[in-house]
């Protein structure tokens, strides 16, 4: 009897053996208690560094003298060539890092750093100075570290109309996160800043709201003497509080914190991301077809302990929710929309409680506009504000868990995203760079409830396909080069719209050709906002999990076709 053999498509094997690769990959990453832990290289900070700095400078500069030195060294040798600083070292001078680091040199350091800091000041004069970063509240923490340093006079400075706290609701949608670092730095004003009689009586009555919102979370998290287990925020926090005369008790436990948490750098880093990691490389592996996969039963488990069950009082959040820390972060959509989607797609049934208690929290805080912001309902922040981006991962999260596409709230959530599409088509992002993720997600989600005819949907489409770079990936849309983390989302929407395989094959290929070698892995790019416009940072779990999920979907895509 003779035999037939049939020789496999050779790219069929290339594709396999990458997704097996970079599943690997991702694995070596994760720790036994299910954490995908990629914080040796992305979270020294050179504003985490800057806020430690100059908060030990006014609480406690004596006893911390060696620390301040040991910061203000790391500083000074972690200034780019052209004289400016980025959020994360290494990466291209931005204006926000600049401006507070050279800012902060010439207060604690002055005679020692001149040069340096007349670097930044000339970098700063070069792009525009304050006035030309795109962000109002980073201008107003930027003229703070001007103030300090003695570059503005105390009226010249944007004042935190401490008043307001005597109306909390109001509070919290003006502020929204920025809460315990506005509640600090205007009572600071109230001792140092030139304020009308009216002014001072009611910052006289509105201290103890202030001080309250800034203990409920400092309490809320242990009493640490962090506050979001982030050096930035709790240097800001600790500076106004230190320099208003107030809270000693948490203004110790803060300079405590900073002395444990220094890195032997001299450096301070902006705080973990157990959570955001190991959502973005769980997701990416179930998509790829490791769901089943036992080793992600320590990151379920993960999950399922990091939801917290406490209302965030200062924020005026209900429980139910997750953060991008540890157990007792601040609360986020991002993370709660993202998470709840990968625990619907591991089996088990112990994260079926997390899931309806997660559902719930979404529900309640879904702004009256039908969109999602970061976590305070109906706030209009800028930086964590009503997003197209948020919204659409928390529309995915209760479609995940089960909710109809003619629900109230998808229908709602679709109706505001119809609203503040571009003519070009795109939708904006808090949280990652504009405008390809953003873009595509909301694709995505719109074919998933049979809706990739209506027009945002379209127009979404032709968006991308226009934008496309000539090496088959896609980068910003408006001519940066391609990145794994964009190639890859847009891959993913693009097969979920219904794309033909051919279509975006050379996306595919593009992402096949970036894997390192050896190891299987993607490298990483700073398209991950950690202030808008001003400051980006890196993922790699982001990065490799996207580019398995645009992997496994377009696998899965020409199975069917050829089938």
């Amino acid at each position: 009897m003779t035999s037939v053999h049939i020789n496999p498509d050779p790219f069929t094997d290339v594709l396999g053996n990458a997704i097996t690769e970079g599943a690997e990959a991702l694995f070596r990453a994760q720790r036994p208690d299910g954490v995908f832990d990629y914080g040796e290289d992305s979270l020294t900070s050179t504003l985490g560094t800057v806020g430690a700095v100059s908060a030990l400078h006014f609480a406690d500069p004596a006893g911390s003298a060696d620390l301040i030195a040991a910061g203000a060294g790391w500083l000074g040798r972690t200034q780019n060539d052209d004289g400016g600083w980025a959020m994360v070292p290494g990466l291209s001078s931005e204006a926000g890092p600049t401006a507070v680091a050279s800012a902060v040199l010439h207060l604690v350091d002055p005679e020692s750093s001149a040069t340096r800091v007349a670097a930044g000041q000339r970098w700063m004069d070069d792009h525009g100075g304050l006035d030309a970063i795109p962000h109002p509240e980073v201008v107003s923490w930027c003229r703070q570290y001007y103030g300090f340093a003695g570059w503005l006079a105390q009226e010249d400075m944007r004042r935190f109309p401490l008043e307001l706290a005597l109306v909390p609701s109001l509070y919290r949608k003006l502020f929204d996160l920025r809460l315990p670092m506005a509640s600090a730095l205007g009572l600071a004003q109230a001792r140092h800043k030139p304020l009308t009689r009216v002014q001072r009586v009611l910052a006289r009555w509105a201290e103890p709201n202030a001080l309250k919102v800034i203990r409920q979370v400092y309490e809320h998290e242990g009493s640490t003497g962090a506050w979001c287990e982030n050096a930035w925020v709790t240097g800001l926090v600790c500076t106004g509080l230190a320099r208003a005369g107030l809270a000693p008790d948490m203004v110790a436990a803060a300079v405590g914190w900073f002395h444990r948490s220094m890195a032997a750098d001299g450096s301070w880093e902006t705080g973990p991301l157990d959570a955001a990691w190991t959502m973005y490389a769980a997701r990416g592996l179930a998509e790829a077809g490791y769901a089943d996969d036992p080793r992600l039963t320590a990151s379920v488990r993960l999950f399922v302990r990091l939801q917290q069950h406490r209302p965030f009082l200062a924020f005026g959040c209900p429980p139910g929710y997750w953060g991008w820390a540890g157990t007792e972060g601040w609360p986020s959509t991002l993370e709660t929309g993202e998470i709840l989607s990968v625990l619907c797609r591991l089996p088990g049934d112990e994260q079926a409680n997390a899931v309806e208690r997660g559902v719930d929290w979404l529900t309640r805080v879904q702004d009256t506009r039908g969109s999602w912001g970061l976590c305070v309902r109906n706030t209009r922040v800028a930086n964590s504000g009503p997003c197209p981006m948020t919204t659409v991962q928390a529309v995915d999260a209760l479609l995940d868990a089960g909710v109809p596409a003619d629900d109230r709230r998808v229908r709602r959530a679709l109706g505001w995203l119809a609203k503040v599409q571009s003519p070009e088509g795109t939708f904006e992002s808090v949280w990652y760079r504009h405008h390809t993720m953003a873009t595509a997600a909301v694709l995505e989600t719109f074919s998933r409830v049979g809706r990739a005819g209506d027009e945002p949907a379209r127009k979404a489409v032709a968006w991308l396909e226009a934008t496309r770079l000539p090496d088959g990936s896609w980068g910003d849309g408006a001519g940066a080069p391609g990145t794994v983390e964009e190639t890859g989302w847009a891959v993913s929407a693009l097969v979920a719209a219904g794309a033909d395989p051919a279509t975006v094959r050379s996306g595919v290929d593009w992402l096949l050709e970036r894997r390192h070698q050896p190891g299987g892995g993607w490298p990483a790019e700073n398209v991950h906002e950690y202030v808008r416009f001003v400051s980006r940072y890196t993922n790699p779990a982001f990065a490799n999990g996207m580019a398995l999920r645009a992997l496994g979907r377009y696998r899965t895509a020409i199975r069917r076709s050829t089938s």
